[in-house]
This record gives C-alpha cells, sequence and structure tokens, in this order.
C-alpha cells in the first residue's frame, strides 16, 4: 500500500500546525489500527502521525477490544481479514459496549462486494476503504469522518446543556412547588369556618381550587347584632396573579378586621353600620380602575342577612343568580345578572331583595359549579345544579357540599375540576336570635383553597 503523495493543504478540515496537519476543533485527536500484519500497521501508523494523529496500534481485534476499554479513541481503522476474531466481529462487538461518545469506524478491505459492504455496515462500520488504500482518500475520508465527528460533538454538547439547563429547571420548579404549596396553606388559613352558627341561621362554605392557589373567594362577617354579611367572588384568570387580588380582596371584605372592610361604616366607639350595597360595587370598582395596574376583573354576590326576618339584599355584579330552595324544595333563581367590578368605569349591578321563611335556604356559588363539564364538553349549567339541589333537599351544611362535589365529580367523571369551585349555603333557621360569642368581626373570608 502506497501511504505516500502530497496532503490535501486546502482541505477545510485540516490546517497547518507546526509542519503537521490537525483536524480542526480536535474533533478527531486520537487514532487506533488495528491489523495482525505489523508492516501494514506500521506504514499506516507513519501517515496518520505524519497528519499530526496520536496513534495506538493493536495486532488483531481482541487486543483492540481491551485497549478501547482502557483508551478512548476518535476513529479506529480497522482491517476486515484477521485470525480469530474479524474485523467485522471486532465492529460488532466495539458498537455493543455502551459508550459516552460516538467512535467513527472505518473497514479496511479488499472485498469489493455489495453484499459484503452491505453486511458491514449492518455491523456498525461507518466507511470502507478497498486495499490497496491510498493516501489521498485516507486523507479525504478522514477530512468526511471529522466533518461528521464535530456535529457529533457539537450536537452532544448541545444536548449535554439542555439537560443542565433542564436538571436547574427542575430545581427552580421544585422550589416554586413548595412556595405554591406554603401559600395554598395560607389561603387555606383564610378560611377558618367552614361552618358558622349565627343562632337563627347557619352559614357553609366551600372553596375547591382547580391548582395549587386560586382566584375564588367566599366568607361571611358580622354587620351588627342582627345582620351578617356574605359574600361569593371570582376573580377573573387562574393562578398566583389571581390569588394575589384575591387575597387583597378578602381584606377588603374582611370580618376580622371590620376597619377596613368597605362594606362597613363606622359609627364610632366599635359600631359599626352596613354601606348601600351599591356603594361598596362601586368603590372596589374604583379601586380596581385607579389603584390596581392589572387586566383583571372580579365577579360578585354580596349579600346583607337580616338575622331575625330573614331578609336579604343582594348586589349581584355578574356572578352566577342566587338560588333560593325554599322549605318545600321548590327553586328560585334570583336576579338578573349586573356588570363585573373592574372593567368598566360606570357599570350597572343588580340589587334584588329576597324573604326567607324558617326552613329556606339560599346559594351563592360560583360559575366553576355550573360550567362544569362532562365528558364531551357538555356545560352542568343552572338546570343541572338545581337538579342537584332538589336531589339533595334534606341534605344540610357542610354535607350538602360534599354531595354537590360528589356529584361534580361524577358529571365531569373526574375528581379534578378545570375551574375553581366555591360557594355559601345559608339555612335559615327562624327562631329567636339566640345568644352567642360571636361579636361584631369574628367571621371571616377566604381565599381559594383545593
Amino acid at each position: 500500500m502506497d501511504f505516500e503523495g502530497p496532503l490535501l493543504d486546502d482541505d477545510s478540515n485540516f490546517r497547518a500546525a507546526g509542519g503537521q496537519l490537525r483536524v480542526d476543533n480536535a474533533a478527531i485527536e486520537r487514532v487506533l489500527v488495528v491489523d495482525d500484519s505489523r508492516l501494514q500497521r506500521k506504514i499506516l501508523t507513519a501517515s496518520l502521525e505524519k497528519w499530526g494523529f496520536e496513534v495506538d496500534q493493536a495486532d488483531s481485534a481482541q487486543s483492540a477490544l481491551d485497549m478501547c476499554a482502557m483508551q478512548e479513541f476518535d476513529l479506529i481503522i480497522s482491517d476486515w481479514m484477521m485470525p480469530g476474531m474479524s474485523g467485522l466481529e471486532f465492529c460488532r462487538e466495539f458498537r455493543a459496549k455502551p459508550r459516552d461518545r460516538y467512535v467513527y469506524f472505518i473497514l479496511l478491505t479488499s472485498k469489493s462486494d455489495k453484499n459484503e459492504v452491505a453486511k458491514g455496515l449492518e455491523s456498525g462500520a461507518d466507511d470502507f476503504l478497498t486495499k490497496p488504500v491510498s493516501a489521498e482518500e485516507l486523507r479525504a475520508r478522514i477530512a468526511a469522518a471529522a466533518r461528521i465527528m464535530k456535529n457529533e460533538r457539537d450536537l452532544s454538547e448541545k444536548n449535554r446543556m439542555i439537560s443542565s439547563a433542564y436538571a436547574e429547571i427542575k430545581v427552580l420548579y421544585a422550589a416554586v412547588d413548595r412556595d405554591l404549596n406554603e401559600a395554598r396553606k395560607l389561603q387555606h388559613s383564610l378560611l377558618r369556618d367552614r361552618s358558622v352558627d349565627f343562632g337563627t341561621a347557619r352559614a357553609s362554605l366551600v372553596l375547591r381550587s382547580c391548582g395549587h392557589v386560586g382566584g375564588d373567594l367566599v366568607g361571611h362577617f358580622r354587620i351588627d347584632a342582627e345582620r351578617v354579611g356574605l359574600f361569593s367572588l371570582d376573580v377573573s384568570g387562574h393562578g398566583i396573579a389571581s390569588a394575589l387580588l384575591t387575597a387583597r380582596l378578602a381584606g377588603y371584605l374582611s370580618g376580622n378586621s371590620p376597619d377596613q372592610n368597605m362594606a362597613l361604616v363606622a359609627n364610632g366607639q366599635g359600631v359599626y353600620s352596613a354601606r348601600p350595597l351599591v356603594e361598596v360595587a362601586e368603590r372596589l370598582n374604583r379601586m380596581m380602575l385607579d389603584d390596581v395596574d392589572t387586566e383583571h376583573y372580579f365577579t360578585m354576590l354580596l349579600a346583607y342577612v337580616d338575622l331575625h326576618s330573614g331578609t336579604v339584599e343582594i348586589l349581584q355584579a355578574g356572578h352566577p343568580h342566587p338560588i333560593i330552595q325554599r322549605k318545600d324544595g321548590t327553586i328560585e333563581v334570583v336576579g338578573h345578572g349586573g356588570m363585573p367590578i373592574g372593567l368598566l368605569s360606570e357599570p350597572q349591578f343588580d340589587v334584588s331583595v329576597v324573604h326567607l321563611a324558617p326552613g329556606d335556604r339560599i346559594l351563592l356559588a360560583s360559575d366553576g359549579i355550573t360550567e362544569c363539564a362532562d365528558e364531551a364538553g357538555n356545560l352542568l349549567g343552572e338546570e343541572g345544579l338545581i337538579e342537584i339541589m332538589q336531589a339533595s333537599a334534606n341534605v344540610k351544611g357542610e354535607s350538602f357540599f360534599q354531595a354537590l362535589l360528589w356529584d361534580l365529580a361524577a358529571f365531569a367523571t373526574k375528581e379534578d375540576m378545570d375551574d375553581d369551585v366555591s360557594g355559601v349555603l345559608l339555612e335559615f333557621i327562624g327562631s329567636a336570635i339566640s345568644e352567642t360569642p360571636d361579636t361584631q368581626g369574628r367571621a371571616g373570608s377566604v381565599g381559594k383553597a383545593p
């Protein structure tokens, strides 16, 4: 075999360096030559070293496998026909072992039959050189191998960077997930009581988020000895931004801090009265437009309940209609809708007045109930909610909401809802107001919780 001749100085994959030629970007630096002929190894090694490669030699396929287990190579040039294990078998064995990076494999052979070449490719060889090998062809094949190896190394490095970035993202996600879990606990803490006894009436509350945190809010507050306030609201969107706005609104309707409650007017010496419902909604609307820099808005039901007479004043601002269920099980839908808060500078709100008799109850609920969808995309709707209430006419208090959640899960054929579910159920008993330890401001408000 003749390996002498002029070098390809203009090949883009080689560069002059100290009188030698090396592969750009060190794509190929170390080469293993495998041949049972000492002379053939010497000739081939001389040319490769002249071109600037580090070369190791093996006189058999088994020796080459042992060397590969101890040393990393970029390129293997192996004779096909060798005693014991052939170059083809060596290639197959070499490819069967796991490696951190790809190694280019060239077989030297006097075989020119296409079936033999195909067999070599199936065994894992990347290229073939037919004996006798010219220096020009060998150099050109190595240049092609260098281009392939460079692309493979670049791709491996990019994959490594992606894997590293993914690992960092997982760490960040875990930190965010921990924070969201803490935020969920804080929202849970806003709902201290899921059932409140007002003496002549009982209020039950439910709040279930479709994510870690949500934008629904339900709650109650004491106005005076004979009246309480109830509310149900739903901030647009989901997630952290909605939850933050919900937390702020919780302060504006808080029973624990009546001096901060927009629905209450201080009359001096810790005595409060109710602000007119429309005025409350207008104040909240101005707050949203002037003070809160957000695209979010919210819908709301705000009700003042007279615990003595059973009279309920209800403001509706784009929220689903309140539903009254009389003692005999009949249903009445209240209100005409009204506009959401935080969209327009002069919205129109709807105010209704209803009277509850002993044994009646009223439900203030979010659209996460009526907009619950089944597998086909059909919504439960107001009619579906009414059917559930009629079927659960004799189910009281917190048990009513437990039954409601079961019915929603059965309708949607899944336990996790696509939207937040929240509501307040007030059951009017109607006897004389009992003396209770409740004082003005004891009742609280809640932010969405799973």
